[in-house]
């Protein structure tokens, strides 16, 4: 049977597209800064999590500690601070069952199309909603579908790779049924998901090769932090949890800071750490495998967990090659330094593919969108975009916080228009202004720069430059001027 088009059938104050941590945070924000308005979030799967129920690789974890990724409004309680995927997972659905915000997601409803009319001063939102198109109507869209594509990894070159006879994996679409004991495997890559890969398969496969192009800065931190192990036992839980999340916004954001002021001596205490990890006796060299091109943080740094990575080396049956492919052959590959390294299986975990709002069409009266035109106010609202907000975390910090503090200043966007009667919010451009243009998320990961088609820019100019610092971004969401840059107009019912 074909779909069937429905008239608007659900009008709401707010919609928020994903239910992922942060869809989650933002229903909990609007139902308790702004108790009177009706939202719904939107789920194009059938289940709470976002990645965390998305990815299914083993040992898939946190690379921020979960004091910080966590809700601020429900503390993490684990006794991990880096905690694995799974558990993170039951978090999220925790949270939302909770406060309620389980009951306001409707599942397999995939936005297809979002498009603002100023006649009406609403979005209407095609949706298919479980296979039959439906459309909803909006005041506001929060778009929290976070940044990547979930039914299309970013293609890398591989010369060769429809030759190889064994398995072939992404891990955005890791199979359930599949058993890596005792397999030769190979991991292409060196960013977060390589490094989490390689430890959780070196434990049952007769031999892991991580394959890098060019190496990526490792850190070795505790997976179970001494001080908040330590302090929960004798303060109060509220306390406990205060003092070490403030821990884990300062201590990381002074290291970032440091990192990029000085980068040649952040080099050497990285390198330092490395090579502790190392030891004396290691079969991999410093050289060239963990010696980075590029300053630390110019990409994130990538952090192993009580030094799981080291340890799975130091084992004997995972090893590294830094080295570019030549041609990938029927049972393994063969880089260009002519080492040939044998392979059932070839894991590609060569990044991720950025889209927006979940690559949904989004038009402004009838005219078509292109986001990569348009500059980003404060890193939330797109430039002639009238009432909706792109939900993006931090790049450089856990994730959550950036999403929160865009939660926390949309709900005072919207309490300020309640109170002056206004009925929509577009970021502009003020007449004369000249400014250059820079990246949204200002990093060289391959993934970021393959993207830069398809992202907002950013200006040099406040309140167009990049977001900084949750500390910054935390104090604008609460006190920080809501004019400049923005341009409100009547609601149409203070017209009438």
């Amino acid at each position: 049977m074909g779909s069937i088009q429905r008239d608007v059938s659900v009008d709401m104050d707010v919609i928020v597209v994903g239910a992922g941590i942060s869809g989650i945070n933002a229903g909990y924000r609007l139902q308790t800064e702004l108790p009177g308005y009706k939202y719904t979030i939107l789920e194009a799967r059938n289940a709470i999590g976002g990645t965390w129920d998305f990815f299914r690789y083993p040992g898939i974890r946190s690379d921020s500690d979960l004091h910080t990724f966590g809700f601020a409004w429900r503390p993490w309680s684990g006794s991990n601070s880096i905690a694995d995927g799974e558990s993170i997972r039951k978090y999220i659905c925790e949270s939302a069952e909770a406060h309620g915000i389980d009951k306001k997601i409707r599942f397999h409803h995939k936005l297809l199309a979002a498009d603002w009319s100023s006649k009406t001063q609403r979005w209407t939102l095609s949706v298919d909603a479980d296979g039959e198109k439906t459309q909803m109507s909006a005041r506001f869209v929060i778009f929290s579908t976070g940044y990547y594509d979930y039914d299309e990894p970013l293609k890398a070159n591989i010369p060769g790779i429809d030759n190889f006879q064994g398995k072939t994996i992404h891990p955005q679409f890791w199979p359930e049924d599949f058993d890596h004991t005792g397999k030769k495997i190979v991991i292409i890559g060196s960013g977060a998901t390589a490094i989490t890969l390689l430890p959780n398969l070196a434990d049952k496969a007769a031999h892991v090769t991580l394959l890098q192009r060019s190496p990526t800065y490792i850190v070795a931190i505790p997976a179970v932090d001494p001080m908040w192990t330590f302090i929960r036992k004798w303060l109060p839980t509220w306390l406990a949890h205060t003092i070490v999340r403030w821990k884990f916004l300062i201590l990381p954001f002074l290291f970032y800071k440091f990192c990029r002021a000085f980068p040649n001596v952040a080099r050497k205490v990285i390198r330092g750490g490395t090579e502790k990890e190392l030891g004396p006796n290691s079969k991999i060299p410093f050289d060239p495998n963990f010696k980075p091109a590029y300053n630390p943080w110019e990409q994130r740094l990538c952090v192993c967990p009580d030094g799981d990575f080291f340890k799975a080396i130091h084992k004997g049956n995972a090893d590294m090659v830094t080295d570019t492919i030549k041609n990938v052959t029927a049972h393994g590959i063969e880089t260009d330094g002519g080492k040939m390294i044998d392979a059932d299986v070839i894991i590609t975990a060569t990044g991720l593919k950025i889209k927006l709002a979940g690559g949904s069409k989004i038009t402004v009266d009838g005219e078509i969108i292109n986001v990569a035109d348009k500059y980003v106010w404060r890193g939330v609202m797109v430039q002639d975009v009238p009432n909706a907000v792109v939900v993006i975390g931090y790049t450089n910090a856990s994730w959550t916080l950036g999403s929160d503090a865009t939660a926390r200043l949309v709900c005072r966007i919207l309490k300020k228009m309640d109170q002056s009667e206004d009925g929509v919010v577009t970021a502009a451009i003020e007449p004369g202004l000249k400014m250059n243009s820079s990246p949204m998320l200002n990093f060289s990961s391959t993934y970021i720069e393959k993207a830069k088609g398809t992202l907002p820019k950013s200006g040099d100019v406040a309140p167009w430059k990049p977001r900084s610092n949750y500390l910054t971004d935390n104090w604008i969401a609460g006190h920080g001027d809501l004019s400049k840059g923005l341009r409100y107009s009547p609601s149409l019912k203070k017209v009438n």
